[in-house]
């Protein structure tokens, strides 16, 4: 199907919105992806922290994140392991890279385009130059493994001058699954056609152009034709993949004071740590072990235990316990160490924990939790950053927490087992 023209790079011709077809290996990266560090000995070979070849994982995880046009990035495939670090100098796309991610991640989700996007025109490659519709925009992609093996998803968004999308495509084994595209510009709808492999090769229908096709055909497939349970297993696939997201961006200035006894589930600035505590402490002790054990190697004196503590006006505040009767509230605690200890929760616990959209209805054992963390080392000295990094290797090589974040050198990173480090440059 073809999709309507629209420009996204500098040269005179406009250049289409389609998702590009589905060769047999991943795009060309571009000079953004210039060079890429797995960790030496990984648990697979270049160490890029999936499991060995010998062992089938079957729970549903991107593996590789697509920007073909997006802001700063052109024609860049970025690898993603089961931690992966973003680094580069300011201005390189570190951000970007991770905002992508987490847009595909709220689109798979089911949220509307707008909400996604509240300024879409930012994410348009700034030399792009408009057709002669004047219409500009920006595509992204990613490729989400399991079950089903890879299955590769591709949107292209116009952002001038209305926001829609104007394309998506779903291939897996070099068949397109699904594939929309816009027919009727003055219609707010795009016509999707999906594999169907019956007596008709393929099925036809509207579907809205505000949101993404994929997270809706179960909703309209029957499932009654091989072709189409295919097609479902793989959109089954991608959207578990995708919204099984947690972006956090922990605030220390926001985690020092009582905060009210609430739902339990970490917010993506841990502002309610003390509350979760309260929850999580009694809840899993192995668990709640081994976050104190980590918290010992990233924070000052001795801690003996994490600790949540009610008051009389109904709030809870959490509490350093350090072994001698004396206790430290996390009120004063530096910024980095309270940051280590919000990054720590969230890698140590799991989706019931934290504030995300996962799908209930699909086993624990087929789904994985993927840590979004812009600024990773932030605020943290050499050996917080370092710690953290391990507990993030060590809980990824489990199958079950995946991390990728980004930093500004990875220089401390690079040749860490289970770590995929990827260098961007301006």
């Amino acid at each position: 199907m073809a999709v309507p023209p629209v420009s996204t790079c500098s040269a005179p011709t406009s250049a289409s919105l389609e998702p590009p077809a589905a060769p047999p290996g991943p795009p060309p990266a571009s000079a953004d992806a210039s060079h890429r560090e797995p960790g030496q000995g990984g648990l697979l070979a270049g160490g890029s922290g999936e499991r060995s070849a010998g062992a089938l994982d079957v729970r549903a995880r991107v593996t590789e994140l697509r920007l073909s046009a997006f802001a700063g990035h052109r024609r860049a495939a970025f690898p993603l392991g089961a931690v992966t670090l973003f680094a580069g100098p300011s201005g390189s796309g570190k951000s970007t890279a991770l905002a992508a991610y987490e847009a595909l991640a709220r689109l798979g989700g089911g949220a509307p385009l707008d909400e996604v996007f509240p300024e879409p025109a930012a994410w348009v490659p700034e030399r792009a130059r408009p057709d002669a519709q004047r219409r500009r925009g920006f595509r992204i992609g990613c490729t989400a493994d399991g079950a089903e093996g890879p299955v590769r998803l591709d949107v292209a968004v116009q952002a001038e001058p209305e926001l829609r999308i104007v394309g998506e495509r779903l291939t897996a084994d070099g068949v397109v699954l699904l594939e929309t595209a816009l027919r009727d510009p003055g219609r707010r709808a795009v016509q999707a056609a999906w594999h169907t492999a019956g007596a008709s090769p393929v099925t036809r229908a509207p579907l809205p152009d505000d949101r993404l096709g994929t997270p809706l055909l179960p909703l309209r497939v029957a499932g009654k034709t091989d072709g189409q349970r295919r097609v479902l297993a793989a959109a089954e696939q991608t959207v578990v993949a995708l919204r099984s997201v947690f972006a956090c961006d922990p605030r220390p200035e926001r985690m020092r004071a009582p905060v009210p006894t609430g739902s339990g589930r970490l917010l993506p600035g841990c502002d309610n740590l003390a509350d979760v505590l309260w929850r999580t402490r009694s809840e899993c002790g192995r668990r709640h072990a081994l976050l104190v054990e980590t918290l010992r190697g990233g924070c000052a004196g001795p801690v003996a235990d994490l600790a949540a503590e009610p008051l009389a006006d109904g709030t809870v505040r959490a509490l350093l316990d350090r072994g001698d009767g004396f206790r430290t509230e996390l009120a004063r605690l530096g910024d980095g160490e309270l940051r280590y200890v919000a990054l720590a929760l969230v890698l140590l616990t799991g989706p019931g924990v934290l504030a995300v959209d996962t799908p209930g209805e699909v086993p624990d054992a087929l789904r994985t939790l993927t840590v979004l963390t812009d600024g990773f080392d932030r605020g943290l000295d050499p050996a917080q950053r370092r710690a953290l990094l391990l507990t993030a290797a060590r809980m990824g090589e489990r199958g079950h927490i995946r991390c990728v974040g980004a930093v500004s050198d990875a220089s401390w990173a690079v040749g860490t087992e289970g770590v995929t480090v990827v260098h961007l440059r301006p």
